[in-house]
Order: C-alpha cells, then structure tokens, then sequence
C-alpha cells in the first residue's frame, strides 16, 4: 500500500496590484474505495478564510475571498496519500455485457457521462478519427477490450507534447495536429468511449514517475489526466491514454467530472485592470508512513505559464488563468 505526500503551490503574480481575488480550489485528494487521503492542508498567501463543501460527485472544493490589495496570490496544498492496489481487471467481460450496456442507456442511467461535454464533442474531425480506428472503436469485441483498444489507438496515433495545447483548446485542434498534453488524450478518448454508449468521466488528479535517472525516488511536476469507464460487472475503472497503462497505484485521484471544465484545480476571477501570470509547481514523493507533513518546504522549482490578457478598461473582473493538466 503506497503512500504519497504531495505538495501543490499556485502562484498568481499581476503587473499592478488587484483589489480583489476569489477563487476556488480542487485539489484535495478523494477518500474512496482503494484511495485514503490522511490529512490535506490548504493555504492562501495574502491571508484569507478558506471555506469548503462536496458536490454531487464526492469531489471536494474550497473557496476564498481574498479582499485587500495585493501584488501576488500564492494557494499551498499539501496532501498525504494511501493508495492501495485495485483489484486487476478481466481479460475480458461476458458477451451479455453490450446488452447490460444498453440496458443504462434505456432506462436512463449515468446520463452525464454518455452524452457529449464542453471538450468530449462529437463534432466531424472526432467522428472521422474514430471511423478511422475501425473495429478498435466499434462494438466488435467485449466492452472491456473494446476500451483497452481505443486506449491503446489514442496513445498511439496522439504525439505527447508539453504545452503544445491551451487550457482551453478544443478537441478539434489535438485531433488536427495528432498531438497535445494527458488533457487532450482523455477527452479524446472519453468522447470515443461514450459514442458507444460506455459511460466515460475524467479523473483529474496526479501521476507518480520517475525521474530521469533516478531509479530510487518517485516524482511529478504536473497535474495528471486520464479515464474512468463503467463497465458491467467490474464498476468504474480507470485508463490512462498517455502513458497506455490501466489506472493504479501511482494515480492519485483529486477530482472526476464530465471533462477538464467540471474539474480544474484552480478557477476564479480578480478585480482590477492587470495581467495576470500563472506559476505552478507540483511535487509528488513516495512515503513510508503518515508522518506529519514539514511545517518547512523548501523553495519549489516553478513552471510558468503564458501571461494573461489584460482586463478591459471597463471591466473591474478578470478571469484567473487556469491550469492545463500536463
């Protein structure tokens, strides 16, 4: 049984200080069937009151006004994690399953998640890439093997390249150039998924890796992406496009929705006449047991991302800028 402890640090830098930020927040780990998150702490530089609830999928959100004047917005999570292997899946599931399948869809069941979303469409250029796939995207095969393949073409046919993509892309542009970041490889794939009737939602959280060269430590610089299906006898079960591997003990889940617009781990808006420039640095490392988290951290190595259009004279709010899931 694994253990992670994981550090999360934003920092919003403005060119002229703002009045104003709120924001919310999601980037607790969930407690649920093989995953424990043992403690989690959330803090905002400038000071604020941080205050917390669960939507109706479990995920769990913190919000904060942060209402002086201020240059800089720094939001620190901190997290440990116990995540215990998930009970490995079938080779294959029974030939009733299709009929199991269609049965949801009849009586109206997981609605959300076998229909099109804000970033899982079904517009033309998807519709041409998975008539293309052939019988990988088709209800040749058990609806097991079925998701396995269209993994399998999508880590194939995509190019992963960092910041090849926004946090707002379309579909329509990774599926143009065949290349993108985890965010685009899951909503490809889930909309593939769902065309078949299959249930599909996103999982936004954190991936364990190893570093270049080091066999012995475990890291992360970046949030992570990747797939949940439901299938018949077997529950919801993860897939990750990117790396061509079946969900497991190095994926940490923070967040599911419908795609990246129901999960990102920061959005919110400012009050003032700036540009805005987003820094993220993520840090995951292997634990041996829950010990307390260091009331010290040492200063982290930060990725930053493109600056933000200023606001309009005329317009007191901006949107923060988001964080793309690398």
């Amino acid at each position: 049984m694994p253990h992670y402890t994981l550090r999360h640090l934003t920092r919003f830098t403005y060119d002229k200080p703002v009045s104003e930020s709120l924001m919310e927040v999601r980037m607790q780990p969930r407690s649920e069937g093989a995953q424990r998150c043992l403690r989690f702490e959330l803090g905002i530089n400038p000071r604020g009151r941080v205050l917390g609830y669960r939507d109706y999928l479990g995920n769990s959100i913190h919000h904060f006004d942060v209402p002086g004047r201020h240059g800089q917005l720094t939001v620190t999570a901190r997290a440990h994690v116990q995540v215990d292997a998930p009970p490995a899946l079938p080779e294959s599931l029974p030939d009733q399953a299709w009929a199991i399948v269609d049965a949801w869809c009849d009586d109206g069941e997981h609605w959300d998640f076998r229909h099109p979303s804000r970033f899982a469409v079904w517009n033309e250029p998807l519709v041409d890439y998975a008539m293309g796939l052939g019988t990988a995207a088709e209800r040749a095969h058990d609806p097991l093997t079925t998701v396995r393949q269209v993994m399998a073409a999508v880590h194939q046919d995509f190019e992963y390249v960092p910041k090849s993509t926004r946090v707002d892309s379309p579909i329509d542009e990774a599926l143009a150039a065949r290349k993108g970041v985890c965010q685009d490889f899951a909503h490809v794939m889930i909309a593939i998924v769902r065309r078949l009737g299959l249930p599909a939602r996103y999982v936004s959280g954190y991936i364990a890796t190893r570093a270049s060269g080091d066999r012995a430590g475990l890291v992360a610089s970046a949030t992570h992406a990747w797939v949940e299906v439901l299938l018949p006898e077997v529950g919801w079960a993860g897939f990750d496009p990117t790396n061509n591997i079946e969900a497991g003990v190095r994926h940490i889940r923070v967040a599911i929705g419908r795609d990246y617009a129901d999960v990102p781990p920061t959005r919110g808006v400012f009050k003032g006449q700036s540009a805005s420039q987003l820094a993220v640095s993520v840090e995951v490392k292997p634990a041996s047991a829950p010990a307390a988290l260091e009331p010290m951290l040492p200063d982290p190595q930060w990725a930053t991302e493109d600056t933000a259009a200023a606001a309009e004279p005329d317009d007191e709010k901006a949107l923060q800028s988001q964080q793309q899931q690398q």
